[in-house]
C-alpha cells in the first residue's frame, strides 16, 4: 500500500499536474492540502476517472483537505479534536483497509511570535492528544501531510536565515519531537537519513534551480505501521512541471497486511 501526500497549492489551479503524477505514480492512497476551494468546486471527475474514492474537507479561498484512494473510505472524521470553534479545514481522517490514515495541514504559524504562532502551536498540542488516543485504540495509522515543521537544521538550506521562522522554532520542533518520541516513525528519514532532503522549494530566488528547498511535508508512522514500511520517497518530478505546486509529493509504501 503506497500513501501519498502532496499540497497541492490550489487542487483547481494544479490539476494537470495532480492528474498527471496519479496515472505515473499510482499511489493508493493520497492526503492532499491547501486545496483552497469548497467540497462542490473540488473536480472529482477526472480524479475519479483514475480510479479514487475522495472525501474532502474544503474551505473556500484557504486551507481544504482531502484524501484519494483506490480502496474504500471509511469511517471518516473532519476536523482536529480538541476545539469546537476552529473552522479552519485542516484535518480529515479515515480508515482505509486496515490503516487508519490522518491527512493534515498544519498551521504555517507566522510572524512568530504572535496570534497565529500560537494557534500553530495550540493545533500541534491537540495533534498531539489526538495521536495518544490513536496509540490508546491500538490503531496502525499514518498521519500525513504538509507539517509546516522542519524538524532539524538539515531539513532547511539556510538554517541560520531561518531560525526564527515559526517553521524552524524550538517551540515548534519540540512539539514535532513529542509525536516521534510518543513512538512514532518519520517515514523519509527511515530510508532518507541525508541532510538538504527536501520536499518545498520557494517560487522566488530561483529556489527550485539552486535547490534552496524544506523538508516540511512528513509522514509519521505508528509502530504497527512502522513495522510495515518497506519504502519511502519524495517526487520531484510534479515541482520541475508547468505551473507547479512549490511542494512535491511524498510517499511511503507498506506490506499489505496478512
Amino acid at each position: 500500500m503506497r500513501i501519498a501526500t502532496f499540497n497541492v497549492n490550489s487542487i483547481n489551479a494544479r490539476l494537470p499536474r495532480v492528474i498527471e503524477w496519479l496515472s505515473t505514480a499510482q499511489p493508493d492512497v493520497v492526503c492532499l492540502q491547501e486545496l483552497k476551494c469548497e467540497d462542490h468546486k473540488f473536480p472529482a471527475e477526472p480524479i475519479e476517472d483514475l480510479g479514487y474514492n475522495i472525501s474532502v474537507h474544503g474551505q473556500k479561498t484557504y486551507n481544504g483537505v482531502a484524501l484519494l484512494s483506490k480502496r474504500p473510505i471509511e469511517d471518516v472524521m473532519v476536523g482536529l479534536p480538541g476545539d469546537d470553534g476552529d473552522e479552519q479545514a485542516r484535518y480529515i481522517e479515515a480508515t482505509i483497509d486496515t490503516v487508519r490514515v490522518g491527512g493534515l495541514y498544519l498551521p504555517n504559524g507566522n510572524p512568530a511570535p504572535g496570534p497565529k504562532f500560537d494557534y500553530k502551536l495550540g493545533w500541534m498540542d491537540r495533534l498531539i492528544d489526538r495521536t495518544r488516543q490513536l496509540l490508546a485504540d491500538g490503531e496502525t495509522f499514518v498521519l500525513a501531510g504538509d507539517y509546516n515543521v522542519c524538524p532539524t537544521d538539515g531539513d532547511v538550506y539556510n538554517p541560520e536565515g531561518w531560525q526564527d521562522d515559526a517553521l524552524c522554532r524550538p517551540e515548534s520542533r519540540n512539539r514535532f519531537r513529542q509525536l516521534i518520541n510518543m513512538g512514532l516513525t518519520d517515514g523519509i528519514r527511515a530510508f532518507h537519513p541525508q541532510p538538504h532532503f527536501y520536499t518545498y522549494w520557494d517560487y522566488t530566488g530561483g529556489a527550485w534551480q539552486k535547490d534552496n528547498g524544506l523538508r516540511i511535508d512528513h509522514l509519521l508512522l505508528s509502530p504497527a505501521a512502522a513495522d510495515r514500511l518497506i519504502a519511502s520517497g519524495v517526487d520531484k518530478d510534479p515541482r520541475a512541471g508547468e505551473r507547479p505546486s512549490d511542494h512535491t509529493p511524498v510517499w511511503v509504501e507498506l506490506q499489505e497486511s496478512p
